[in-house]
């Protein structure tokens, strides 16, 4: 399974299995304020957003919950100066680590994250010092159920994909964020879940972990994805067969 980095499939994985509405709740507005913040407030011309939007509807989420995520997530919530800020460093292992956050206090964020890196082998660096090493692309997870795997690559492909694999029990497609929409459409068309739809940030390169390593990063980075100020969290990591098999045992 090396090749690509195991993080988008993990964090997806989880989200799928909480059955704390409060945690559900946290990670569907994190979902709206990271659209919002990227391409607007509008779902008109926000497709990520209105994804975003309607997962939150899908569970429930109240209407004003939805209504101050997406403020939030544009910088405009009453009363409150938000902004949004990149943090980049490296977790055990030398795996590469990028943090998107919005905070309303960024003396308070900093050290709290700075403390999250250290507490699991990882150390903050400055800015740009793993940025090179990703590019911004539109991501989907995709579920196939019975699905021919060929005939949804050639799909995916046909619309404007550039990349197509396994992830787990889901598949991964990405795109240029140019295809987004195109990608998106020809999915639900054909009648394929997308358990998530973002624009993401995509490794390049890759660093392969041990099994000690990887249960120290896995743990970092869902820490850091638990912190009330972070969007998004993104990594360039491999995991040993023997873990992966493990996580797909729980």
């Amino acid at each position: 399974m090396s090749g690509h980095s195991h993080w988008a499939g993990i964090k997806h994985k989880k989200a799928r299995v909480d059955k704390v509405r409060g945690r559900a709740f946290s990670r569907l507005s994190k979902a709206i304020m990271s659209a919002s913040r990227r391409g607007g407030k509008s779902p008109d011309t926000n497709l990520e957003l209105q994804y975003a939007i309607d997962a939150a509807k899908a569970e429930n989420m109240p209407k004003d919950t939805i209504e101050r995520a997406i403020l939030k997530g544009a910088g405009e919530l009453a009363g409150q100066q938000v902004e949004s800020m990149r943090y980049e460093g490296y977790g055990s292992g030398g795996a590469a680590v990028m943090v998107d956050i919005l905070t309303d206090n960024r003396n308070r964020t900093t050290p709290q994250l700075r403390k999250i890196f250290d507490d699991h082998g990882g150390k903050l660096g400055t800015s740009g010092c793993v940025a090179w090493n990703f590019e911004t692309k539109g991501m989907f997870l995709v579920e196939l159920g019975e699905r021919d795997p060929d005939e949804v690559f050639d799909l995916a492909v046909e619309a404007g994909a550039e990349d197509f694999r396994a992830e787990g029990d889901l598949h991964e497609v990405v795109c240029p964020v140019t295809e987004f929409k195109s990608v998106l459409d020809a999915l639900a068309g054909a009648g394929l879940k997308c358990e998530s739809a973002e624009v993401s940030e995509v490794p390049t390169g890759y660093v392969d972990l041990g099994e000690d390593d990887g249960r120290k990063i896995l743990k970092m980075m869902e820490d850091l994805s638990e912190h009330e100020d972070v969007t998004n969290v993104y990594s360039n990591f491999n995991l040993p067969d023997s873990l992966v098999e493990e996580l797909g045992a729980q």
